[in-house]
């Protein structure tokens, strides 16, 4: 094979992986001896037993880490995260937990986006692609969590691994920009670091992992279950 066929061989190739797949990731694999079968399904846990009621320490993190306040101030309406209280009508036992993007295996606002900007990645984070983004928000329409926001509003002091705009719509992203490098998101460092451990990061395809662990020995829920999405986000004791 000349050089030529051989780069468009390897060119097609890297168009054919999803999403959050890299050759690189393929390649370090396969030189540790590692299996490419597992793919990663990125999740999260919430205990809503041990969320504090009034607790707004995920919300103060994520609004911190993504740059939602500026110099101070609330300079926008959206939200990543929000905190919502529940009672049980029949026993009268109220919850507060914290709802974000459900990252669905399904999602519908994929579904529904007509230039591709909603898209999920094959480690099951959805996303936006704020450049191709047009702000139709069918998307938000489309959402049974009401998890995205709106940018209609002037944005200053932006942060770099948050890209926002105008015009166009946003939601919680599990923080990648951390997750890629190793790390959790902002909203479960915040909550460790206050001790109360209700929020647990992970991935769902690991049976070795700390959150596969914790989803086999709690029982948990789906927000909206009879919808059939299988969201990456779970719930124990709502």
């Amino acid at each position: 094979m000349n050089r030529r066929k051989m780069l468009k061989a390897g060119g097609a190739a890297f168009l054919a992986l999803a999403p959050g797949v890299r050759l690189v990731d393929l390649a370090v694999a396969a030189s540790k001896g590692g299996s490419t079968d597992h793919l990663v399904r990125w999740g999260m846990l919430v205990d809503a037993t041990k969320c504090a009621r009034g607790c707004t320490d995920c919300v103060d993190a994520c609004n911190q880490e993504h740059g939602l306040y500026g110099k101070g101030r609330a300079e926008t309406d959206a939200q990543y995260i929000r905190v919502v209280d529940l009672q049980d009508k029949a026993t009268g036992k109220t919850s507060s937990l914290p709802v974000m993007c459900q990252h669905c295996e399904t999602a519908p606002c994929v579904d529904v986006c007509p230039t591709g900007a909603s898209f999920r990645r094959q480690d099951g984070v959805v996303l936006v692609d704020k450049h191709t983004c047009i702000g139709c928000r069918y998307c938000m329409l489309a959402c049974p969590y009401k998890a995205r926001s709106f940018i209609h509003e002037n944005l200053t002091d932006q942060v770099p691994h948050t890209p926002r705009g105008k015009g166009t719509v946003e939601s919680c992203n599990f923080c990648t920009h951390r997750v890629d490098r190793g790390g959790t998101p902002a909203c479960v460092e915040a909550c460790e670091s206050k001790d109360h451990r209700a929020l647990v990061f992970g991935d769902m395809n690991d049976p070795d992992s700390e959150l596969s662990r914790q989803l086999k020995e709690k029982s948990t829920t789906q927000i909206r279950s009879d919808l059939n999405l299988n969201t990456g986000v779970r719930y124990h004791g709502v």
